[in-house]
C-alpha cells in the first residue's frame, strides 16, 4: 500500500500536465465556434488538408530530415573518435559539448544573430580575406544551421553510449582473422552502434520538426514551419480550434516516426 502512495504525486502530476491538455487540445480540434454555440465539426482537419497547410507540413518535414541528416554525418565521426579517446580526454571533450547545452535554447540562438548578420562576425572574416559581405541570416540555410547547432549534441551522446558499450573483444577477435578496419567497422562497429543512431535520430528529428524559435529567429518569419503555424494560431490569430487541429495532426506526426524508428530498432536487436 505504501508503494501506491508514492505513486499519487507522479499520477497527479500526469493528470494535471499531461492527460487534461492533450484533452483539451483533442476537444478543441474537433470542435468549431460560431456566434457563441460550439458544434463538433471535422473542419478544422480539412482546412488543414489544403494544399498551402500540407506544404508547410512538407517544409517542416524536409528541413527537420535535412537537419537530421547533417547530424548523424557530423555526429557519428565525433561519437567514434571519442569512444577512442582516454578517459580523461574524453571527459573533458564531453564536458564541452554538454556546457553549451546548460544555457537557454534562447540565448544559444539568439547569438548567431550577431554572427551570420550582415555585419556580424563572418561577414566580418570574409571581408578581411578580401571577400565581399553576404546574406546569411533570414534564410533557408541560417534555419537549417540553427537546428544542428541545437540539436547536435543529441545525435552524439545516443551514438557514443551506444559505441562505449562494443565489447573491445569482438573487434580484437575480428582483428585477429585477419579483417581490416574498413570491414571491422562495416561488419562489427556500425551495426551495434545503430540503436544509438535510431535513438540519435529520434531525438533530432522531433524536436526539429516542431521547432518555432530557430525559425522565428533565424529565418526572420520568413519561413513558415509547422512550429509556427501553431504558435501563430494560439497567440496571434487566437484561433485555439485551428491551432489545436495542427498539433494534433504533429502528435500523430511524431507518434508515428517513434513507431517506425522503434521498429527499425527492435528488427536490429531481434537480428543481432
Amino acid at each position: 500500500m505504501n508503494n501506491k502512495r508514492l505513486a499519487y504525486p507522479y499520477i497527479i502530476w500526469m493528470i494535471l500536465f499531461s492527460i487534461i491538455p492533450l484533452s483539451l487540445i483533442f476537444y478543441y480540434s474537433f470542435t468549431q465556434t460560431s456566434q457563441g454555440v460550439t458544434s463538433f465539426s471535422l473542419g478544422n482537419f480539412e482546412r488543414l488538408f489544403s494544399p498551402l497547410y500540407m506544404n508547410i507540413l512538407r517544409n517542416s518535414i524536409t528541413l527537420a530530415l535535412q537537419a537530421t541528416a547533417i547530424c548523424l554525418i557530423l555526429g557519428y565521426p565525433v561519437a567514434y573518435i571519442l569512444s577512442q579517446k582516454e578517459y580523461s580526454t574524453k571527459s573533458t571533450i564531453l564536458f564541452l559539448f554538454i556546457v553549451p547545452m546548460w544555457m537557454n535554447f534562447l540565448l544559444r540562438t539568439y547569438a548567431w544573430l550577431s554572427i551570420l548578420s550582415y555585419n556580424g562576425v563572418l561577414n566580418v572574416v570574409l571581408n578581411f580575406f578580401g571577400f565581399s559581405s553576404r546574406r546569411f541570416l533570414f534564410t533557408e540555410g541560417a534555419v537549417l544551421m540553427g537546428l544542428v547547432y541545437n540539436f547536435l549534441p543529441f545525435m552524439i551522446l545516443p551514438i557514443y553510449t551506444s559505441l562505449q558499450k562494443i565489447d573491445k573483444s569482438l573487434i580484437e577477435g575480428a582483428q585477429d582473422l585477419g579483417a581490416d578496419p574498413f570491414n571491422v567497422f562495416k561488419r562489427i562497429i556500425f551495426p551495434l552502434s545503430v540503436p544509438g543512431v535510431i535513438s540519435g535520430m529520434t531525438m533530432v528529428f522531433m524536436p526539429a520538426v516542431s521547432t518555432f524559435v530557430i525559425s522565428n529567429l533565424l529565418g526572420g518569419e520568413q519561413f513558415m514551419l509547422i512550429g509556427n503555424l501553431i504558435e501563430q494560431q494560439f497567440l496571434r490569430v487566437g484561433n485555439w480550434h485551428f491551432g489545436s487541429a495542427v498539433a494534433t495532426m504533429l502528435m500523430v506526426l511524431i507518434i508515428f516516426t517513434s513507431v517506425i524508428f522503434s521498429f527499425f530498432n527492435k528488427e536490429k536487436e531481434d537480428a543481432e
